[in-house]
């Protein structure tokens, strides 16, 4: 039954609302102010004007359908009804948990009583924790979350108009260089003046987040023009391009650029980012500060990629990698003097991988540290076992990569293939290229220095196609030179060729270095080098790679052959 108040109910009622802590409204049934206590003319500012005022006109126009349904739920149900709303005041907008209930007076008409509790401070806390969720600390844009988030709903409006958009990914180059050398308290400055300046290159409509280091991604509606989309990039790398003014400094950065279109380069969150990353990556790689857009040809050439690579983790598991040996023999006697361990890779379901496929993949990946170690190591063991068949010392050559050579490890890799097989330092070449010499020239003098005072020597691998700086053969305990096949492939008929293998074999001569030449593959070639003093030939005319088995089998008829 709806409760009545008498005359002294009511008077009494009034007395406990003027002295509540809260503010305490009483309404008639068309929200229409009947009395407020003080609370509610101090925290709303409104003094005596609030009487006769309408509660639902008071509250921001978002909220007027909130507070008009939990009043009429009041009026129909007669229960307590809480809603919470957001009334602006003279100061500022508070935010309110107003708990309704409706009573009848001793005419019958009835009243309710409205207790609103001020719950802004909480409610900033909560909208703080929610922005902190979305948006990037650093920057205040938002982050991989809110991203997520803004590109489903775009996907979902273009479904239902037909209309496109774009997704762009970017990152700024040269930034890792700025964060490293000048630290990151700069390097955090430039980022915020670089969203600042990228997000004033776009529409209001336009998303930009930061996902993640120097990386940003924008999401433009509608745009779907080549042309236009190359505007909106060419705008983001000359906002780049601009001097960043940092404590005193003039820094410079750019920006590359990826672009992928809805739907015709993928319907999902997933491709059009994973798309325009890869569009980034070719920016990147060929010239920087410039806008690629993707295109179906790369996106084939990353899947296949990204496909071998989780191939590649698990054939090391499932010892899919072996060595293949190729003779290298005397330029004169012709007798096999060692061998060089070629990595290959034997896919079940597939055959050989060539090693330009797989070998650059496990340089990023960082898989080339294990399977060099593992080359090494299997090399010098099976060097052990060569020579038990023809009863004399062989040589075995093992290929470097730059991700190894850095390795902190390499050293004691080196150390335990030595111990573990028992083959001595000189019988082990090590081949490097001359780009691992001149990236870091101190260490690469520090290291081969130590890797020299084993014994083990050091050959330089595809001579005369890098940085040729004559300057690393004097400075660097270089002990052998191998000559690029380009420089042999058309011996002894070009004359240019021959003039190069001339001057690399005089040198060698004259600097004391062994010389192997790569890739002979006729009788021609062979006897030009042997002419002119190389000192061993590798290819095809001497020998294919071969597995240990086979290899075996030919070291016995070359050692029955020289007993004869």
């Amino acid at each position: 039954m709806l409760p009545k108040r008498n005359e002294a109910q009511s008077n009494q009622l009034t007395s406990l609302m003027e002295v509540a802590g809260e503010v305490v409204l009483r309404l008639n049934t068309r929200g229409t102010i009947l009395f407020a206590n003080a609370r509610a003319a101090d925290t709303l500012g409104c003094d005596i004007q609030l009487l006769g005022r309408n509660l639902f006109e008071m509250v921001r126009l978002s909220d007027r359908h909130a507070i008009e349904a939990a009043f009429r739920q009041t009026v129909q149900s007669l229960e307590v009804t809480r809603v919470s709303v957001r009334m602006p005041t003279q100061v500022a907008t508070l935010w309110f948990e107003l708990q309704m209930i409706a009573y009848a007076t001793e005419t019958t008409t009835l009243e309710i009583v409205v207790v609103g509790r001020d719950i802004s401070h909480q409610q900033k806390t909560e909208e703080r924790l929610r922005h902190m969720a979305t948006h990037d600390e650093l920057t205040n844009l938002p982050n991989r979350t809110l991203l997520a988030d803004r590109l489903s709903m775009t996907i979902a409006q273009s479904r239902r108009t037909n209309i496109g958009f774009t997704v762009i990914a970017l990152d700024l180059d040269g930034f890792k260089k700025v964060n490293d050398a000048l630290g990151h308290p700069v390097g955090d400055a430039l980022l915020r003046i670089a969203a600042k300046r990228l997000r004033e290159t776009l529409r209001d409509v336009d998303t930009l987040a930061r996902v993640g280091g120097d990386e940003f991604v924008a999401v433009l509606p509608g745009a779907v023009d080549e042309v236009e989309i190359q505007n909106v990039a060419r705008r983001m790398i000359s906002a780049i391009q601009l001097p960043f003014e940092i404590n005193g400094n003039a820094l410079y950065v750019s920006t590359s650029i990826g672009a992928a279109i809805y739907p015709v380069h993928g319907d999902s969150e997933v491709k059009l980012l994973a798309h325009a990353d890869t569009a980034m990556y070719r920016a990147k790689e060929t010239g920087k500060a410039r806008c690629i857009i993707y295109n179906e040809a790369a996106f084939n050439h990353i899947e296949h990629d990204v496909s071998m690579e989780a191939a590649m983790f698990e054939a090391v598991r499932n010892g899919e990698f072996l060595l293949h040996y190729q003779p290298i023999v005397d330029a004169r006697t012709r007798q096999i003097m060692g061998f060089e361990a070629l990595m290959r890779w034997m896919r079940p379901d597939i055959g050989l991988v060539p090693p330009s496929q797989f070998i650059p993949m496990a340089e990023d990946n960082g898989l080339i540290n294990l399977l060099g170690a593992w080359a090494l190591k299997s090399a010098c063991v099976q060097l052990k076992r060569f020579e038990e068949v023809v009863g004399r010392k062989l040589y075995v050559s093992v290929n470097v990569s730059p991700r190894q050579f850095r390795n902190d490890q390499f050293l004691k890799m080196m150390d335990d293939a030595l111990q573990l097989s028992d083959v001595k330092g000189d019988q082990l070449l090590l081949e490097i290229t001359e780009g691992i010499l001149m990236s870091d020239p101190e260490y690469a003098e520090q290291l081969l220095t130590k890797i020299a005072s084993r014994g083990v020597r050091i050959a330089i691998d595809d001579f005369g196609t890098g940085y040729s700086s004559l300057m690393y053969l004097k400075r660097f305990p270089i002990a052998a030179l191998k000559i690029d096949r380009t420089f042999i492939k058309d011996l002894p008929h070009s004359v240019k060729d021959a003039a190069i293998c001339n001057v690399i074999l005089s040198l060698a001569s004259h600097l004391s270095l062994l010389t192997v030449a790569e890739g002979v593959e006729n009788e021609m070639q062979m006897e030009f080098l042997s002419t002119q003093g190389c000192s061993l030939i590798q290819g095809f005319h001497t020998g294919f790679p071969e597995l240990p088995e086979t290899l075996i089998e030919l070291l016995k008829a070359d050692a029955a052959a020289l007993q004869h």
